[in-house]
């Protein structure tokens, strides 16, 4: 259910004059069959519209309306088919198409991903000594794509000796991943397969055995961490550990000196850390036992361990422990920084001599630098919103650390900076052709919240734009898991701005932009603060003249899908069109499934409905429950077939509720990647026509036609 803002924008409507004076095709209609759906303490609800949950995804009635559904939503943009093959055009011109990223360093070799002009997918690869040496293609993921509707290649991962290259594979979308391994010396690709594990590799000290995360074939939950040897088959490989609780994610990592292999348990309020040394990894023991409202991840430099905790420090601390107290818990941790109330530390990475920390201050992510003699600085900015963030740093013992650096008017910059020196180096700006950086400004309100908490917005606009309350808006947010939204660069932006649009992101409260309370006042029992966050930003936006009341569009996805569900239904007035994408609308009858995914998982973010309280809040906002007979904004609504983590049928019902329901005209579409999961279509160019498809909506809804 989480998503973050890289998918960006749209929604569609009154058409064009071009379509006047044809008829409009009728809308699919789906059947009623009414359902019972039952809470554990009696409560029963009746949902017409179940029976188009299929979990094979081969039910002839239910693909038979998804595919009208996807007729339909072509019959009714066909009039806006030259401005979305105009955007396309203009997207792709912002993107260089022969680009690569900034190599790093590891073992000797550089590794960097480029892309050729054309092609949808990278080709990962390496040199050796340095950037002059010969080119080694590892995985030349164009050919490895071809004839596949679906693609994906994550968690490459080098052997230490670095000959061989494991990697997840998925051809489907449904987030099941294959392991494969490539002999880097031979080219060949072994014959060892393991399915359905995580996107999460981690390599012992011998060069032949890897761990692995085990997922449930049904529930998609991660369950187990394995041990698979080469040339052993994946039925005999060994287990290390299980996990009982299904309220936890599990995942694997490698400390930053490589010392140890860790296994990582997380849920909402909990977590655990258990690691064994690389080289003999046999015996797994934890950094401190998991216990309820105590959160914590470790990483090893030296000597010692480095903690950051929320334990007694709401807005979390790093701390540290010396090798030989590693496992005696956190009596053993002494501080390295402190708690403060006005700065949120959300990550951080340790190197050799000093630290880099990922911190949050007044809404904006930055970068603090701490040598081990107690030696602070920061990266500085000189725009009002921006984003810093860790980049690959795979090499602990070095002065100089790589970070990242953009705004929603700066692209993606890489720099390095030298700790011991001061030295900054800019290593690389992400190229956009045609982009003129000087033509837009952003900028950092903060509107006033109906209870009277003060909401960061990030937006920008350009140089030019008056603000006279003539302009239309697209509103962004996300809010929820504690996921903060920064204000990132899209090369989607300039399409919008140029035509007049203000871009804002809302930073409501179930993010941590603002800390961690700033998450504990928007979820739980508290989750309608996201919603009504996300109105009065809108609200203020137009009252201060940033936007004209009927030129709003607002759009989020997954749990941001969620968002959009509960604006259209708590205040559909201030929205001329809603982007609803992947969206999580049916909370109740989801939660109390424990067959479905991530539901187990997430009882700490939404309540578990078992629990009548739970039960009555959630049914107050949950958007599928709270359809009623109103006038909605027009809605673009998009979902993938085999999303693992918003099943298809969440959207399906809601929009088919929309139908039998709403009293207004505008429109309701509703489009299904048949071949794509929750991240929507692999491949950059494919996606970049999903994003001229539902911009065109947005454009032609606000009224803006060229």
């Amino acid at each position: 259910m989480k998503l973050g803002l890289g998918l960006v924008l749209a929604l569609a409507a009154p058409i064009a004059a071009t379509a006047a004076a044809q008829k409009p095709p009728k809308p699919p209609v789906a059947a009623k069959k009414p359902h019972e759906v039952k809470a554990p303490f009696g409560a029963t609800r009746t949902d017409d519209y179940y029976w188009l949950r299929d979990d094979t995804r081969k039910n002839p009635e239910m693909l038979g309306y998804i595919t009208a559904e996807n007729a339909y939503a072509d019959a009714i943009l066909a009039p806006t088919k030259p401005l979305q093959d105009k955007l396309y055009t203009e997207i792709v011109s912002h993107v260089q198409q022969d680009d690569s990223t900034v190599p790093y360093r590891k073992g000797g070799y550089y590794y960097y991903s480029r892309f050729e002009s054309g092609a949808d997918y990278p080709i990962f690869a390496r040199r050796k000594g340095s950037m002059t040496g010969a080119e080694e293609i590892l995985l030349d993921q164009p050919k490895m794509a071809a004839g596949s509707g679906f693609f994906a290649v994550s968690d490459k991962q080098i052997s230490p000796d670095t000959r061989l290259l494991a990697y997840a594979e998925d051809l489907v979308g449904r987030r099941q991943y294959v392991l494969k391994i490539k002999d880097l010396k031979t080219g060949e690709t072994l014959a060892d397969t393991v399915p359905d594990i995580e996107p999460n590799i981690v390599w012992a000290g011998d060069n032949k055995t890897l761990f692995y995360v085990e997922k449930d074939p049904v529930t998609l939950l991660s369950k187990r961490v394995k041990a698979h040897v080469i040339g052993t088959p994946a039925s005999s490989d060994r287990l290390v550990y299980e996990e009982k609780d299904d309220s936890y994610y599990m995942g694997l990592s490698k400390t930053a000196d490589e010392k140890y292999v860790c296994i990582v348990l997380e849920a909402t309020v909990s977590s655990e850390q258990i690691c064994a040394p690389t080289a003999k990894p046999d015996k797994f023991t934890a950094l401190a036992p998991r216990e309820r409202e105590f959160l914590y991840q470790a990483d090893h430099i030296g000597d010692h361990w480095v903690i950051r905790t929320n334990w007694q420090a709401p807005n979390y601390r790093l701390m540290r422990a010396k090798d030989v107290d590693g496992a005696k818990g956190r009596a053993a941790w002494t501080d390295i920084v402190p708690v403060s109330d006005g700065v949120f530390i959300e990550n951080f990475k340790p190197f050799k001599g000093f630290l880099a920390i990922e911190e949050r201050s007044g809404g904006n992510k930055r970068m603090r630098l701490l040598s081990d003699a107690g030696k602070s600085s920061f990266v500085e900015a000189d725009e009002p919103a921006y984003a810093m963030t860790l980049d690959v740093n795979e090499e602990a013992e070095t002065p100089w650390v790589r970070y990242t650096y953009d705004s929603l008017t700066t692209p993606k910059t890489t720099y390095e900076a030298n700790i011991q020196t001061g030295e900054r180096k800019l290593l690389k700006v992400q190229p956009v052709p045609g982009y003129d950086k000087s033509k837009y400004v952003t900028e950092r309100l903060w509107a006033v919240a109906r209870d009277g908490t003060k909401v960061p917005v990030s937006l920008v606009h350009t140089k030019d734009f008056r603000k006279d309350g003539t302009a239309p808006l697209l509103q962004y947010a996300y809010g929820s898991y504690g996921i903060s939204t920064d204000p990132t660069f899209l090369t989607t932006l300039p399409s919008l701005l140029d035509r007049g649009f203000v871009f804002a992101i809302a930073h409501i409260r179930g993010g941590q932009d603002m800390g961690r309370k700033w998450y504990d006042d928007g979820h739980l029992l508290n989750k309608k603060n996201s919603f009504t966050d996300f109105i009065d930003v809108t609200r203020y936006l137009v009252a201060q003249g940033y936007a004209a009341k009927d030129r709003v569009a607002a759009q989020g996805g997954s749990a941001g899908g969620l968002l959009m569900g509960g604006i259209s239904n708590m205040a559909p007035k201030d929205y001329a069109a809603i982007v609803a994408q992947v969206p999580f609308v049916d909370v109740v009858t989801t939660m109390l499934d424990a067959s479905i995914p991530l539901t187990t998982n997430e009882y700490d973010e939404w309540g578990n409905p078992a629990e009548k309280p739970y039960y009555d809040y959630m049914l107050s906002y949950s958007p599928y429950d709270n359809v009623s007979a109103q006038a909605y904004p027009a809605l673009f609504v998009s979902t993938g077939l085999w999303d693992s983590q918003v099943q298809y049928y969440e959207p399906a019902k809601w929009v088919a509720k929309l139908r039998a329901t709403q009293t207004g005209a505008n429109p309701l579409l509703f489009r299904t990647n048949m071949e794509a999961g929750h991240g929507g279509k692999s491949g950059r160019f494919r996606r970049y026509r999903d994003q001229a498809e539902y911009l065109a909506f947005v454009m032609n809804r606000l009224g803006v036609e060229k």
